[in-house]
């Protein structure tokens, strides 16, 4: 019932970054702006007007755009294997299974006090064309991941609020979080 609100072809990437997040045994909290499960804990602005959040298993926070067909997740793992990897490494992780891609734009950008890597492509995930824009950026041994998948006919539409949204992003210390 839950993968049916989003995007055709999500649930498969949904379901693979849910098994790779790790975030520990304690239950995740989210305040509307905190969010704190194990050692992972991070502020976000206010969610744009017109997303809904989904209750992703294992996904720090999911939400659906439905205005612009669109489906977003906020990951965040730490102590993995992987956090070591380049950023251009673990963007690609999260593409994993998209065929003919095409990307408009990769850059490294400022971020929470650190770089990030800041990813648009086009790909066919599923052998349905969307859009994916991506951030990844490493931060005190944990990996945070943002990405907002739409129609191709939406992404430019779609783009302002996601990316002010993950701007918005500040990692929190443990006493920050409820």
């Amino acid at each position: 019932m839950l993968f049916r609100a989003m995007l055709p072809g999500v649930r498969t990437a949904v379901c693979a970054l849910a098994l790779a997040t790790a975030c520990g045994a304690s239950r995740p909290a989210f305040d509307g702006t905190v969010f704190h499960h194990g050692a992972v804990a991070f502020r976000v602005p206010a969610v744009p007007a017109g997303w809904t959040r989904l209750q992703v298993p294992d996904a720090a926070l999911a939400f659906r755009d439905e205005a612009h067909d669109a489906s977003v997740l906020v990951n965040a793992r730490c102590g993995e294997k992987d956090g070591d990897a380049p950023l251009v490494a673990l963007t690609n992780q999260l593409v994993m299974g998209t065929t003919e891609r095409a990307h408009t734009l990769e850059e490294t950008v400022p971020f929470d006090g650190r770089e990030a890597r800041h990813t648009r492509m086009t790909a066919k995930l599923d052998g349905v064309a969307r859009d994916f824009d991506i951030f990844v950026m490493k931060k005190d041994g944990c990996v945070y991941d943002f990405v907002y998948v739409s129609a191709p006919e939406h992404a430019v539409a779609g783009a302002p609020d996601f990316e002010g949204f993950v701007k918005g992003f500040h990692t929190v210390r443990g006493d920050e979080a409820p």
